[in-house]
C-alpha cells in the first residue's frame, strides 16, 4: 500500500474543493487497484460530484437547508451552528474508495473528488490518499 498525506486550505467559509489532482498524484503508470481517500476530521467529508457548473454551490445550498447554521445544535462550541459540522459526515462521509485502472482513477467524465467543509473554524484540512494494488 502507498499512502500520501496532503493538506487543503479551506479558508474561513463553507467550501467544496476539488482534490482530484492531489489524490491522483499518488498513482503511477500501470497501477491497478483501489484508491481510498480519507479525511481524518469529525467535521468534513468527501463527495464525488461535478464541479464548475454550479453543482458545488448546489451542494452547499442543499447542506445549508438540511443543516442550518443556527442555535438548534446541542454540540455548540465554536462559531454559530458549529454542531451541524459534526453531523455532516453522516450525510457526506469522510471517505471514498475508487477503482484505479491503468494508473488513472476511474471517474466518470464530469466527476471529481471533492472535500466538503462547512466548518468555518478550521482553515486547513488533512487528507490521506492510499493506493492498494490489485
Amino acid at each position: 500500500m502507498r499512502t500520501k498525506k496532503f493538506e487543503v486550505e479551506t479558508g474561513d467559509r463553507e467550501a467544496v474543493i476539488d482534490i482530484t489532482r492531489e489524490c491522483a498524484s499518488i498513482l503511477q503508470p500501470g497501477d491497478e487497484g483501489l484508491l481510498h481517500v480519507f479525511v481524518p476530521h469529525a467535521t468534513a467529508g468527501l463527495a464525488i460530484i461535478e464541479t464548475g457548473a454550479g453543482s458545488d454551490e448546489d451542494l452547499l445550498n442543499a447542506l445549508r437547508d438540511l443543516l442550518p447554521a443556527d442555535d438548534r445544535w446541542i454540540h455548540s462550541h465554536g462559531s454559530r451552528g458549529h454542531g451541524r459540522s459534526h453531523v455532516l459526515p453522516a450525510f457526506v462521509p469522510p471517505y471514498a474508495t475508487l477503482p484505479v485502472i491503468d494508473g488513472r482513477i476511474a471517474l466518470g467524465v464530469w466527476q471529481s473528488i471533492c472535500l466538503v467543509d462547512l466548518n468555518v473554524d478550521n482553515h486547513v484540512r488533512a487528507v490521506r490518499a492510499s493506493f492498494v494494488a490489485a
